[in-house]
């Protein structure tokens, strides 16, 4: 795993930093999705998925850890400062 950029797992069964909701979220959708169809291309599978995983993705809810917001808000937040931290870098071509 390691020589393709792949870290293992570094947590622990009762850990606090266990991501048990992440992992049964992957699986869950493996289940119901990836292992039921067959995609002809790679391309074709993370477009099903993606789809998938936006049509159930509760978009409008506000979440506390994120200062009472949506997860679109924030993200589109996120990419105008970076897209304005970009422009502001200094040109490093001569």
């Amino acid at each position: 795993m390691t020589d393709r950029g792949v870290l293992p797992s570094v947590g622990r069964t009762g850990s606090r930093c266990d991501n048990a909701a992440a992992e049964s979220f992957n699986a869950i959708l493996k289940k119901e999705l990836v292992n039921r169809e067959v995609h002809s291309t790679r391309d074709h599978a993370i477009r099903d998925v993606t789809a998938r995983t936006e049509s159930r993705c509760n978009h409008r809810r506000l979440h506390s850890a994120i200062d009472h917001q949506t997860p679109n808000q924030v993200d589109t937040e996120w990419r105008q400062q970076h897209k304005a931290a970009a422009r502001n870098q200094p040109s490093t071509t001569a």
